[in-house]
């Protein structure tokens, strides 16, 4: 069993940047791959990208690709998200969670266990 909970969640200007947290608590933190979906308002939770159990593989959706960085610190049960030039499209609540995979995974589905999420809005 794993809890997670996001944190870093707020209000910030178009092009400005954010770090998302992702604190796990419970047994064997490093043999999940891990990954942040977002929700914008009104559309469907979507994926935004994944790690792999050591970090040492990531893969991201093509449109944060190159603006967003996943990266994990399984010494400190935590996983991160780097967002930077954020757009007002980024605007959505964001959830982390974690696979029993070791490998990334790109499919809500494929993950059991979530958090509560954190609201990011991007004003314009």
């Amino acid at each position: 069993q794993v809890q997670l909970v996001e944190s870093g969640g707020g209000l910030v200007q178009a092009g400005g940047s954010l770090r998302l947290s992702c604190a796990a608590s419970g047994r064997n933190f490093s043999s999940y791959a891990m990954g942040w979906f977002r929700q914008p308002p009104g559309k469907d939770r979507e994926f935004v990208a994944t790690i792999n159990w050591s970090g040492g593989m990531t893969y991201y959706a093509d449109r944060v690709k190159g603006r967003f960085a996943i990266s994990r610190d399984n010494a400190k049960n935590t996983m991160y998200l780097q967002m930077n030039s954020l757009k007002p499209e980024d605007t959505a609540i964001y959830y982390c969670a974690a696979t029993l995979f070791t490998t990334v995974a790109a499919a809500a589905d494929d993950y059991d266990y979530w958090g509560p999420g954190t609201q990011v809005t991007v004003s314009s």
